[in-house]
């Protein structure tokens, strides 16, 4: 698949040559106002929305594998045939046109109605109770209806706002570059046209598996067939002497906003932790004009996750932005406006972001007595110990049968499609979870993707150059390789995921 320029691309219901879409190539045009991708592959033509519903990444710069496209930036999946999202992040489908050639040209038709989607059968829960308002919860509820499931479906969120795109939190919106309203994952009025009884500020005290309810913190008890346990993480809270306020943390949309709010007025930030998050939020703040100090008890940032050669990659890259680095330290007090650091020196601080981890949510299922270990233990279908009772997301620990591992994954992606997983489950599919990771980080206008998961490795092979924006990072164990991380090689990321998939279909 190559890409064109805008001006390039054809009016496609006109015709194009044949032989410009050879096995295994794409073509984008112009279908009147929208963009259309003919792609040839099997031996058959289709035609699809040219841009990925989640973030209008061109298709045709991502890969194509059997009768799917795959978007170059976030990995989203979709069907050639129907056009529907099958993976996320991507949750709407592509429109689809009809297609034929005749006289050694192609010609793009009439745009094809979406298919209804089929009513689900089998023995079905009589309703469906999802417990957490994020991606991992609405990918899940999503999926139940896509699949036909028209029993009651209900969100119980401890969140003041509806799911939203958790990602962007750290990044764009936070940088001021993303309007606030691209940040939630549905408009408004969809939940209640797909009949989902969404429920905010809705905190859970307990679940009796037995009786199939859960009680919420009201006395309010929800009665449920099928339950979802989506909580995600928490981020782990600092104990500070002297904090009055000033230590603040970056988990939901309200915890993005009050940090823009108090950015507002601030002059220099200090951030507690080098971890993705804490790293994200320098580089928004930096795009804000902000100074920021980044205190951290890494001797290199981000190593034990990407390893040292990306980690003092990263450092350079914020370093160069201004970012002023005290690693090997901790933040030893906080007043007022001074921050004291334990090696005895003191920053100034308007105020204090903490990126220092999560942890799981496990009180709940904890008290249920369901297993848990490191996570809530799921099966590979994604069930607890409790029958009737899944888990997915952040708090979910399963077994990777690409590494062997029993695995927790803190990743966006990861979430949703677990979410998908379980839904399929809960309607009876019995689909083990297999899906690779993957996750982007972004600095600036370095974009890192990284797909795999390696907790431990042996060996690291750097491609390319690091410093030139154009590498490829593999890690591997005992020489079978676990991740790949990139940068500028979207493409390349797509076919070490499918590689990546294929191994895991033959253990």
């Amino acid at each position: 698949m190559q890409s064109q320029s805008p001006g390039d691309r054809p009016d496609l219901t006109a015709g194009v040559p044949a032989a410009s879409i050879p096995e295994g190539a794409s073509l984008a045009g112009k279908v009147g106002k929208s963009d259309v991708l003919i792609v040839r592959t099997g031996g058959r033509l289709y035609a699809v929305g040219a841009l990925c519903t989640h973030y209008r990444g061109a298709l045709a710069d991502g890969l194509v594998v059997g009768d799917t496209v795959r978007c170059p930036l976030h990995h989203a999946c979709f069907s050639l045939t129907t056009g529907e999202a099958l993976r996320a992040p991507a949750l709407d489908p592509l429109k689809c046109w009809q297609v034929e050639e005749r006289e050694g040209k192609v010609f793009v038709g009439d745009r094809m109605k979406a298919a209804a989607p089929p009513a689900a059968t089998g023995e079905l829960p009589a309703s469906v109770l999802i417990v957490g308002g994020g991606a991992a919860g609405l990918a899940a509820a999503d999926m139940l209806r896509r699949h036909g499931y028209g029993n009651p479906i209900t969100m119980l969120s401890a969140d003041t706002d509806a799911p939203v795109d958790r990602p962007n939190l750290s990044k764009d919106y936070l940088a001021g570059e993303a309007q606030e309203d691209w940040i939630p994952l549905w408009p408004a009025d969809l939940f209640e046209k797909q009949h989902i009884d969404l429920r905010l500020s809705s905190r859970v005290a307990a679940i009796d598996p037995a009786g199939r309810t859960v009680m919420l913190e009201n006395g309010t008890r929800v009665n449920f067939g099928a339950l979802l346990l989506a909580m995600g993480a928490e981020p782990v809270k600092l104990t500070v002497p002297g904090d009055s306020g000033q230590v603040m943390y970056l988990r939901t949309f309200a915890d993005s906003r009050a940090i823009i709010a108090r950015a507002a007025g601030a002059t220099r930030v200090t951030v507690i932790g080098a971890s993705f998050i804490g790293l994200e939020v320098a580089a928004s703040l930096r795009t804000r004009g902000i100074q920021v100090d980044v205190v951290a008890p890494d001797k290199v940032p981000l190593e034990r996750v990407m390893g040292p050669e990306v980690g003092r990659f990263v450092q350079k890259t914020h370093e160069s932005h201004g970012v002023v680095f005290h690693l090997g330290q901790t933040v030893a007090s906080i007043d007022g406006t001074t921050v004291h650091v334990s090696d005895g020196s003191t920053l100034h601080a308007d105020f204090v972001v903490a990126g220092v981890g999560v942890r799981p949510a496990t009180a709940l299922a904890e008290a249920a007595h369901l297993t848990v270990d490191k996570g809530i233990v799921v099966d590979g279908f994604l069930q607890t110990s409790a029958a009737g009772i899944f888990a997915a997301g952040d708090l979910a620990r399963w077994p990777d049968p690409h590494t062997g591992d029993r695995i927790r994954v803190e990743h966006w992606v990861v979430a949703e499609r677990m979410g998908q997983a379980a839904a399929r489950n809960i309607l009876g599919q019995r689909e083990r979870f297999d899906a690779v990771p993957f996750f982007w980080s972004q600095h600036y206008d370095v974009t890192i993707r990284y797909v795999g998961h390696a907790e431990r490795w042996d060996e690291v092979r750097v491609d390319g150059s690091l410093d030139a924006h154009d590498a490829s990072v593999t890690y591997l164990r005992s020489g079978e390789p676990l991740a790949v991380a990139t940068l500028a090689r979207d493409r390349e990321n797509l076919r070490a995921e499918v590689e990546l998939e294929q191994a895991v279909r033959q253990i």
